[in-house]
């Protein structure tokens, strides 16, 4: 007789885990199944975001950015370091360590939270009277019965097509995670959040790397301003970003990948490089769920189809993160598998898309909520604008990094924060202020009027707040 539970959670990755924690939370009998395996075959939950995703990348940004530190800014404070060198065989293995203790972490919790963990493959085999029957293939095949089940089964990396991934010429985020050494010339296709953070971390170690992006834009999801202000730094520091380009054939030999390509000015060109990552988005993961064996309805593009509650079609069936409609990011995951979680308990989940924060790990930082700029003109809003310099801000004087600014976005009648943009040092953490504020509906005013510590780099969200009024203090 098969096992049966409350919720059955099939995906361990960010919105998995953290619903199968949060069901347990609310007294439900959980499990959870996640197939991602560690090097030597044992679990390793956590999904994408952990394995080859968020967790490594920034292990190897930090990795990168001491070594480019050292080569470059150490001798501004009066440290005299020569010969500088990198072991990137110590520097991945540092990055897996990492990895590692993220993966047991979360085997702890599941643990510490009564949640019972399958390490295999999750599917649908049929729905029943008492809920649905999940097959799990793992070491070993087994079906459990679930009253109400979360798909939580993440994204894959969108191939180019013509050139598929064999993570050793042609890569996905997760080659470009194992590189072995440093490739002297390094091609990326896609200048997204990957290509841009993937990019930084070989440039930084010394390789010659050139971005090629389709649209003629760069970043056109960010604020223009702050854009063309990120877009400054990284040409200043040699990352080669074409934009308008349109990729041909690609060729992979054993001694490397070469790309034609036609620029943005109709000009037929080719690119050769020691090694090629692609990285032009991502594709829901549902190959393999066995979705039609229970009606679950799915989109032209293969995500499950989800109400605004995450509900989908098959009632006791929920569905969260990437494998659903909206930004595939991590923390968005989370907020919808806690959500769920107490949805299925009757409570009321929130989760707020306006408000949902983005960032890319970049030196310099680039993080935002909210509305852009071209975003309120399009829709004709009535607006104020307000920036400050880094420049200007005497923390980021003291740490040697002055790029980028703060630039706030408010309604012109009554203050509300519709937006708010940061390119500079710790963006990713000063931008949770923001978060915060638009949650509460606050206005600029309320963040001008509010005492920041001196001196810090959250002066300059004080005093992008103020040149809203223009009224900045000290710029």
């Amino acid at each position: 007789m098969s096992q049966s539970f409350d919720v059955i959670v099939i995906g361990g990755g960010p919105g998995g885990y953290i619903a199968a924690i949060r069901a347990a939370q609310l007294g439900f009998q959980v499990a959870c199944i996640d197939e991602w395996k560690n090097a030597t075959g044992g679990p390793a939950p956590g999904g994408t975001c952990t394995n080859v995703g968020c967790i490594p990348s920034k292990a190897l940004l930090q990795s990168s950015e001491h070594f480019d530190q050292a080569n470059h800014h150490f001798a501004d404070h009066g440290i005299q370091v020569k010969d500088v060198k990198i072991d990137v065989a110590k520097m991945v293995g540092r990055k897996d360590a990492v990895v590692k203790q993220n993966n047991d972490g979360i085997l702890y919790l599941f643990k510490k939270n009564k949640v019972s963990f399958f390490h295999g493959r999750g599917s649908f085999v049929k729905a029943v009277e008492s809920g649905f029957e999940i097959q799990v293939k793992g070491a070993k095949e087994e079906v459990i019965t679930g009253r109400q089940v979360i798909v939580a089964t993440g994204s894959n990396a969108r191939a180019l097509p013509g050139a598929a991934f064999d993570e050793d010429m042609i890569l996905s985020n997760d080659g470009a995670l194992r590189l072995g050494a440093v490739p002297k010339k390094l091609t990326l296709i896609g200048s997204g959040v990957i290509g841009l953070e993937m990019g930084s971390v070989w440039r930084r170690l010394g390789a010659d790397v050139t971005i090629l992006e389709g649209l003629p834009t760069f970043l056109g999801a960010v604020d223009e301003q702050i854009a063309k202000e990120a877009k400054k730094a990284f040409d200043k520091q040699g990352l080669k970003i074409e934009l308008g380009v349109k990729v041909g054939e690609v060729k992979a030999t054993k001694k490397g990948v070469s790309v034609a390509y036609t620029d943005a000015k109709g000009e037929a060109k080719k690119l050769d490089g020691d090694k090629l990552i692609v990285s032009i988005g991502r594709v829901p993961n549902t190959i393999g769920l066995n979705a039609e064996a229970i009606g679950l309805k799915l989109d032209e593009r293969g995500a499950i189809e989800v109400d605004e509650a995450c509900r989908t079609n098959v009632k006791g069936v929920w569905a969260v993160g990437d494998v659903v409609r909206g930004p595939m990011l991590a923390h968005k995951a989370e907020e919808e598998g806690v959500a769920v979680a107490e949805r299925i308990a009757g409570q009321h989940g929130h989760v707020n898309f306006n408000t949902v924060p983005w960032v890319i790990y970049t030196s310099p930082e680039i993080a935002w909520v909210g509305e852009t700029e071209q975003q309120l003109k399009a829709r004709k809003a009535d607006y104020k604008a307000g920036t400050f310099p880094f420049l200007a801000n005497g923390r980021a004087r003291a740490l040697g990094d002055t790029t980028g600014m703060v630039k706030f976005l408010a309604d012109a009648k009554t203050d509300e924060i519709l937006g708010v943009h940061i390119v500079g040092p710790m963006a990713s953490e000063l931008i949770a202020e923001a978060v915060v504020a638009m949650e509460f509906k606050a206005s600029a005013e309320d963040i001008a009027r509010i005492c920041h510590a001196h001196p810090s780099l959250s002066e300059a969200t004080k005093e992008a707040a103020l040149a809203v009024d223009k009224r900045t203090l000290n710029f």
